[in-house]
């Protein structure tokens, strides 16, 4: 399969986004608890997500839908590969920013 190690790429990088969300949510509840926080989604509409939450790990799991579809496909959708990655690199930015904010 031509696309081998992009999958695995993908698939390490959705990895690392998911251990990076369950500390980033942890965070975000902390700050919760002491009043803060309060906003009603990470990321908008406009950003590429169906999902819309305060907490990270929804987008993960929504990326790892899309990486599951994609990659059952025997040729798969290029432009849906294309916006994955995008989505993924969004969300790692994201919690890089938050995590560096958040000290």
């Amino acid at each position: 399969m031509p696309y081998s190690k992009v999958f695995e790429q993908v698939q390490q990088n959705i990895q690392l986004a998911y251990r990076q969300a369950i500390d980033a949510d942890a965070r975000l509840d902390s700050l919760q608890q002491a009043g803060l926080g309060k906003f009603k989604a990470i990321f908008s509409k406009d950003q590429g997500f169906s999902t819309e939450s305060n907490r990270f790990k929804p987008y993960v799991a929504e990326l790892v839908e899309l990486y599951d579809d994609i990659k059952k496909d025997a040729e798969p959708d290029t432009e849906l590969l294309k916006d994955l990655v995008a989505q993924l690199g969004l969300v790692l930015q994201m919690m890089q920013e938050f995590k560096q904010k958040s000290k």
